[in-house]
């Protein structure tokens, strides 16, 4: 059972809190561990996403060039990309290790959101931190080695660290400077989106302020009395922490200091990015009411949260959730204006609708609290959606992670890319010349297979009407609309076997020479040249528009063509 402590009331001082039970520690140890053990079971079960492919191409280009150069047309800040490289140089090529940072730092999330209870006590920070440790999208792109955790992480620091500053007495401890200081810092580091959040915070408390003087609906709080909640600050640790901020900073976005001309990015980067957000055209082009789609389909806490966020109008209502409400309103409808939509950045807009919901929780339990039979009743449908959320992360995670019938599955590499990755793993394996193989992708979208086969530097890629030559290799993958093309000119003996990459991709073919597969496949005939014909009776349907080709991440610039015959995807 979660223990209340006093939360900062509207009208009441609060008391120093209490010290914390050894309940209280099971249940914040208890939430914590079930964020992790959704995050980290079976981690690299499924292919990597597209972005995670660009992603791990810029690591593998660090690796080479031993710095990152920042490019402001990426949309995204460079943190991100030396998180990876640590992870990827220590623990390995794979996807396991390309996911764990992000991975842990969403179960971070779930304990920075349990420190909340300082401010809104036990009962709404740990029912919202169970809400987001058992949430599908908060679960699903934590698993995910994109951006979005980080940008999400810095915010619910930044705003813990803010209401440390305005609630505690004095100006506020060291501890709550830090973290605001620390939570901006992690947020313009990783994503240009921070902006948006910044402007509707700001915007959130004038409106905050608007409320409380022309409508009353709450007065201003007395300041706590003074509590261990750490050392007050100075102007010399603002100095300190701001200076450090800024250094920072300039380390990450300048390449180590390395590539200063990417500097000028941090401001030139909105131009770019304005313009793709108000794109009219394109596959992340979506409607207005886009989030609340899926809010409503995945998300029950959280927009029960959002439902109950009219109640900043009238009186009664916690001050620190008031400003969530509005602020939470105010980051939905900027993300809803923007027409270019992804469904993974639903994570830096759903988590103070959490917080929300926990308040919506507590006020229903204490509104029946006297009435024991209805107070069960009223409990149990209230509750409903955190078991109904925790199942739908489970079905999301393990059993349909690559369904494309699922909105949050979204620009997802199918498990056909298996067919060739576990083939060429198997003749690695038994013989590490194999990593010398040629190959060579014809498709107008390869990604995630340039960081997939980063250890064969013999693998072409080619996106345009160009043919490689020899065409004849060891592997080729082929897409849908290039099959009549390729198939009568390749003259060697094939498995041949349909793939298709993603599911905005019409499938195309793989191309194994038999002479180099012979042991993985024994006993199996060559497909080609003899069995598949080049223009089959029932040809595969015409590419659909595929998301990919404006995708959240940028295309990956030129990867190493041994044929010299490479184009930027």
């Amino acid at each position: 059972m979660i223990h209340e402590s006093r939360p900062v009331s509207e009208n009441v001082a609060p008391s120093p809190p209490a010290k914390r039970t050894a309940g209280g520690k099971w249940v914040v140890w208890g939430i914590v561990a079930l964020a992790l053990l959704l995050r980290l079971l079976w981690l690299g079960s499924k292919p990597p996403h597209f972005d995670e492919g660009v992603n791990g191409f810029f690591v593998d280009q660090m690796t080479r060039e031993g710095m990152y150069r920042y490019n402001p047309g990426d949309y995204h800040g460079p943190f991100h990309f030396y998180v990876l490289f640590v992870a990827q140089t220590l623990l390995g090529r794979s996807e396991w290790a390309l996911r764990l940072p992000v991975a842990l730092a969403g179960a971070a999330c779930v304990w920075v959101a349990l420190l909340y209870r300082r401010y809104l006590g036990w009962r709404v920070a740990g029912i919202a931190a169970l809400a987001l440790a058992v949430s599908p999208a908060m679960t699903f792109y934590s698993r995910y080695a994109i951006h979005e955790t980080w940008l999400l992480l810095g915010m619910l620091l930044a705003f813990w660290g803010v209401a440390g500053l305005w609630l505690e007495p004095g100006r506020g401890s060291a501890r709550a400077l830090l973290a605001t200081i620390g939570g901006v810092t992690l947020m313009i580091l990783n994503k240009e989106t921070y902006l948006i959040h910044l402007v509707a915070f700001g915007l959130a408390c004038g409106v905050l302020l608007l409320l409380e003087r022309f409508l009353s609906v709450s007065r201003p709080l007395p300041r706590p009395p003074a509590t261990r909640n750490g050392a007050p600050w100075d102007r010399a640790l603002l100095l300190q922490g701001v200076g450090g901020s800024v250094l920072i900073i300039i380390f990450f976005y300048s390449g180590g200091f390395l590539a200063p001309e990417g500097l000028p990015g941090l401001l030139t980067t909105f131009a770019k990015w304005i313009a793709t957000g108000t794109a009219s055209e394109g596959g992340h082009r979506k409607d207005f009411f886009y989030w609340l789609h899926l809010m409503a389909r995945y998300e029950w806490p959280a927009f029960l949260g959002f439902l109950y966020s009219v109640r900043v109008l009238l009186p009664g209502m916690n001050r620190l959730n008031r400003l969530l409400a509005i602020y939470g309103v105010g980051s939905l409808a900027a993300y809803s204006l923007v027409s270019y939509k992804t469904p993974w950045c639903i994570i830096s807009i759903l988590w103070p609708f959490f917080f929300l919901y926990g308040e919506a929780v507590k006020a229903v339990i204490t509104r029946f609290r006297e009435q024991r039979g209805r107070l069960a009743l009223a409990a149990t449908l209230v509750l409903a959606p955190l078991p109904v959320a925790l199942g739908m992360s489970i079905s999301l995670n393990f059993y349909h992670p690559t369904d494309a019938s699922e909105p949050y599955v979204y620009v997802q590499t199918l498990e056909d890319v298996r067919l060739l990755t576990n083939p060429l793993r198997q003749l690695a394996e038994e013989d590490p010349a194999s990593y010398e193989i040629t190959g060579h992708i014809l498709m107008e979208s390869y990604h995630p297979l340039p960081w997939l086969l980063g250890q064969y530097p013999s693998v072409g890629y080619y996106i345009d009407e160009r043919v490689p030559s020899p065409l004849d290799a060891d592997f080729l993958v082929v897409s849908a609309n290039r099959l009549p093309e390729i198939d009568e000119q390749l003259h060697d003996a094939y498995f041949v076997t349909s793939f298709q990459l993603r599911d905005g991709l019409a499938p195309g073919r793989l191309y194994l020479k038999a002479s180099t597969f012979r042991s993985v496949f024994p006993g199996r005939t060559p497909e080609h040249p003899a069995t598949l014909p080049a223009n089959p009776s029932n040809p595969p349907p015409p590419p659909q528009s595929d998301p990919s080709d404006i995708a959240d991440a940028p295309a990956a610039p030129d990867v190493p063509d041994v044929s010299s015959a490479l184009t930027r995807p």
